[in-house]
């Protein structure tokens, strides 16, 4: 299983989503969890892409104005991604500092 490590602006943010948002972003977090494992590339459905603002950032897309910003880590587990998660909201989240 990946390992994950949210940032401390992530729980932030989290705690300001309502139960149902919190509720997609797990249920799209487990669709990235599967892909990361398959190790296919993610579904279209996830719109994972690179964050142009912030190189070796990236965006996932939870909701359709539910956004996830994360980067890779150093494995914490041979041959299993470890996952930052930095941000999470909606499109606020990227003109946020």
């Amino acid at each position: 299983m990946p390992t994950f490590e949210p940032t401390a602006r992530f729980w932030d943010d989290w705690r300001r989503l309502t139960p149902s948002q919190r509720e997609r972003f797990l249920r799209a977090r487990d669709l990235f969890v599967a892909d990361l494992l398959a190790g296919r590339g993610f579904r279209p459905g996830l719109r994972v892409k690179s964050f142009r603002r912030r190189p070796g950032v990236y965006e996932m897309t939870w909701a359709p104005d539910g956004r996830a910003l994360f980067r890779y880590g150093v494995s914490k587990q041979s041959g299993l991604p470890h996952i930052i998660w930095e941000a999470i909201g909606t499109h606020d989240i990227f003109t946020r500092p």
